[in-house]
């Protein structure tokens, strides 16, 4: 009977410890590490905001290569779900897009169905630091009674920043090698601080008024006259237009300052399409150089410099038109900063 008293003794006194962990531990949890990534937000993002983008650096891929995944809804956007099964080390659940705050956060809920049961919140958090971003990576909730006794034997933060830091590491890894490729092929493209696409365009159809020998000092009331002649009669004459207003080059004359160029607007059409009173010109199908300027008009002429100087450096050869499309509208956008002018050079 002392002997069984005894033991009564020790499970009452267990029982009570597990009863005052139990009360006094913390009633949630928040595991967590960091990292900081050589990209900006926006970059970084494009990596953490879709289920299939984090299983790209998810640590625990490795503990099961062969672990079964499944899709549910539009990845990407809140309501997705991913589930996984695999081995004994990574067990058997599912998480959801939650909450996705471009470029600043995301949160999936998770659920843990095997080894055993339990559920939390996954956050990944941005914050730009200098030109990088600094990446924080969560798993927060509430703990119930059993988990208040476990987390006083178990160091969760230790086992779980162990798995947050591998996928962290491959996480900036992967970001900073895709950064690093975007940086160099922007750097093939710019010439004279100006980044030159090179795009294919479709054949182009313009109305307008074409002067052979206008002056440059005369160019900005040519222009005037001409837009608002050539819109009010393609309009007129039932045709829709294709873009913004727009120059077209046959010629700048550095020698005497006169430019042969028309003023008019692209429509949809065809070489047939005549404007009783403009001109039709028609620029083929071909591939061209683009530059988007950003200024005021009179300020453009380093970019054209920057389209002479890649041709030459990348052994093309301009021919035809330079066409210069007026995106902006001068007297709804005051600040010349803001002005967009997208320049095309025919090249071959």
């Amino acid at each position: 009977m002392r002997i069984l008293k005894t033991l009564l003794i020790i499970v009452l006194v267990l029982v009570a410890i597990v009863v005052i962990l139990g009360l006094t531990g913390p009633d949630t949890y928040r595991y967590e590490r960091s990292v900081t990534i050589e990209a900006p937000p926006p970059v970084v993002y494009g990596h953490v905001n879709s289920l299939a983008a984090m299983d790209k650096w998810s640590p625990w891929n490795a503990y099961d290569p062969e672990m079964k995944k499944t899709y549910e809804g539009t990845d990407g956007t809140v309501g997705a779900i991913s589930r996984w099964d695999g081995n004994k080390d990574v067990g058997k659940g599912e998480q959801r897009i939650d909450s996705l705050v471009p470029d600043r956060f995301v949160k999936n809920r998770v659920k843990f169905l095997e080894p055993w049961t339990s559920e939390s919140d996954a956050l990944v958090e941005l914050q730009p630091e200098g030109v990088g971003t600094k990446v924080t990576w969560a798993m927060v909730g509430d703990n119930d009674f059993m988990s208040k006794v476990m987390c006083k034997f178990m160091d969760m933060d230790a086992m779980l920043g162990k798995d947050f830091e591998r996928g962290l590491g491959l996480l900036k890894e992967q970001v900073e090698a895709e950064e690093a490729a975007r940086k160099a092929a922007l750097a093939e493209k710019t010439f004279g601080g100006y980044v030159i696409e090179t795009v294919d365009r479709p054949e182009l159809v313009f109305i307008g008024k074409r002067n052979k020998k206008v002056k440059w000092a005369d160019m900005e009331g040519f222009y005037g006259s001409s837009f608002a002649a050539a819109g009010a009669a393609a309009g007129a004459a039932g045709l829709e237009m294709a873009g913004a207003p727009s120059g077209v080059f046959w010629e700048w004359n550095e020698k005497d300052q006169t430019a042969d160029l028309m003023a008019g607007f692209p429509v949809k059409g065809t070489a047939a399409t005549q404007v009783p009173g403009f001109d039709t010109h028609v620029i083929p199908a071909g591939r061209m150089l683009h530059v988007a300027y950003y200024g005021a008009y009179d300020q453009s002429m380093a970019a054209h410099e920057a389209l002479d100087g890649y041709i030459k450096t990348k052994g093309l050869t301009h021919y035809g038109n330079v066409i210069e499309e007026y995106v902006t509208d001068p007297t709804a956008e005051k600040d010349t900063t803001k002005w967009l002018t997208n320049i095309y050079y025919m090249v071959k």
